[in-house]
């Protein structure tokens, strides 16, 4: 996406395509819990310190193992640890 574009329009856009936002910045996590946001899926990485290839790897190994969770639900991935919550569907 372009740089400064605002976390409500890349989210409707995400949600536009039924795609799952994979992303860094925190702010998500208070566009769907705190203002009730609807989304599609939201993956924070937390990934400091690995290299582009560790992330992907990283990424795509929860990608497989928790495909059918992660359309419905705030996932936050670190190096050691997934955590996935259900997001209420209304």
């Amino acid at each position: 996406m372009e740089p400064g574009i605002s976390d409500d329009v890349v989210l409707n856009l995400a949600n536009q395509e039924s795609a799952l936002l994979l992303t860094n910045d925190k702010d998500f996590g208070e566009l769907v819990f705190r203002l009730k946001r609807i989304t599609s899926g939201i993956v924070l990485l937390r990934l400091a310190g690995l290299d582009s290839v560790e992330k992907a790897d990283v990424v795509a190994q929860v990608v497989r193992q928790h495909a059918e969770e992660l359309p419905v639900a705030f996932t936050v991935i670190t190096p050691k640890t997934v955590r996935i919550r259900m997001l209420e569907i209304s």
